[in-house]
């Protein structure tokens, strides 16, 4: 058998050559030829959305993002993997994930535009607002699988983190949760190789899926820039997940093209020769090679995908910049489900505050 740690698994090779094999090859028997369009359709429009995202910061619209560029295949192929009723809980860059759960692109930047608490409800589509504390949510994840599975559902919960997450202590403890409770949770690392500025390599000196080991849970790595291969290895995982076999841990090895955010310089800490060599291993262009070798390439298509991605992108553009300005007093809305005394006294202390302007703005007028 096969070393899943050792050998990550891969379906399509960078020249887009099929991989056969057997184990992974029948989880993917019923994506067809509309099914693989649809799947680079998913990576182009992801990526124009995200170039979309990261000019609408430049340009002074949105206070931050994080980009995706290079880690379009493991998100998409993980999404795509999930079932309508399954959950997703995500960090700060899965823009790709909610866009494939469901998520209007016209409110997907509005935290990050800083003019609401969260983008979407989370229940309409089954995808958490980007959480910004590292590794909390893989203890949501746990909690809500846990939760799940008392109730009898049979669904299955997903977390995405990064390789810098792997440090933190909340994720140690949702792995050790998940395991003393069978919770039906997967844990989908995308191992971009870079924690901000520091190399995967300094923070752990073997491959991150070995720490699953110490929590007795099954583990694989995967070539995250293969969106054939993380579709099978997560549809694998999330089925284990529903039939009560337990959680599991994936480690999607991909990169990190861009910054870590639009406040980052890479340049500062990477060889532009690295990043070079990841640029021949582009989701995108594997997928493309792999439709042109099986005939699915044509004109038509592609000038369809690329209009698709345009209407997105547009409409990302004028939801950010129609995003309506919440009143002062809205920052204390939907903290607390109920009634909170002290979110009271401090909106009484804030509305007095804001009063005291009241005669300086007529004033100037």
């Amino acid at each position: 058998m096969v070393d899943k740690i050792a050998y990550p698994v891969q379906l399509i090779q960078p020249d887009g050559r099929r991989v056969f094999r057997p184990d992974y090859t029948s989880l993917v028997r019923d994506i067809g030829p509309d099914q693989l369009r649809g799947l680079y359709e998913d990576l182009v429009v992801a990526r124009r959305m995200d170039v979309e995202a990261v000019a609408l910061q430049r340009q002074g619209e949105l206070g931050l993002w994080a980009p995706m560029l290079g880690q379009e295949a493991a998100q998409v192929g993980s999404a795509r993997a999930l079932r309508p009723d399954d959950y997703a809980f995500i960090s700060y860059r899965e823009h790709a994930v909610a866009y494939c759960r469901g998520v209007d692109p016209g409110v997907m930047t509005r935290m990050w535009r800083g003019c609401a608490h969260c983008a979407w409800d989370p229940s309409s589509v089954n995808v958490t607002n980007p959480a910004i504390v590292v590794g909390s949510q893989g203890l949501h994840a746990t909690g809500y699988a846990m939760g799940a599975h008392l109730d009898g559902a049979e669904i299955a919960t997903i977390a995405y983190f990064g390789d810098g997450a792997t440090s933190q202590g909340d994720l140690a403890e949702a792995l050790g949760f998940s395991m003393s409770f069978n919770a039906p949770v997967v844990f989908f690392c995308q191992n971009n190789q870079f924690a901000i500025s520091e190399p995967v390599r300094l923070q752990s000196p073997v491959p991150i899926a070995q720490r699953a080991a110490g929590y007795g849970m099954p583990a694989l790595r995967v070539d995250g820039n293969d969106v054939l291969a993380v579709l099978a290895v997560t549809r694998q995982a999330t089925q284990r997940a529903r039939e009560g076999s337990g959680p599991t841990f994936i480690e999607a090895i991909t990169y990190r093209m861009g910054p870590h955010t639009t406040s980052d310089d890479p340049t500062r800490y990477r060889a532009a020769a690295e990043t070079e060599i990841w640029k021949a291993r582009d989701p995108i262009d594997r997928m493309r090679r792999l439709l042109d070798r099986e005939g699915l390439l044509d004109d038509t298509f592609l000038a369809g995908v690329q209009a698709t991605a345009d209407d997105v992108a547009a409409r990302l553009r004028s939801g950010t910049i129609g995003a309506p300005d919440p009143e002062p007093l809205d920052l204390f809305e939907h903290v607390y489900s109920t009634d909170h005394p002290l979110i009271d006294e401090e909106r009484e202390q804030y509305a007095a505050y804001l009063a005291g302007f009241a005669g300086i703005e007529e004033a100037l007028s």
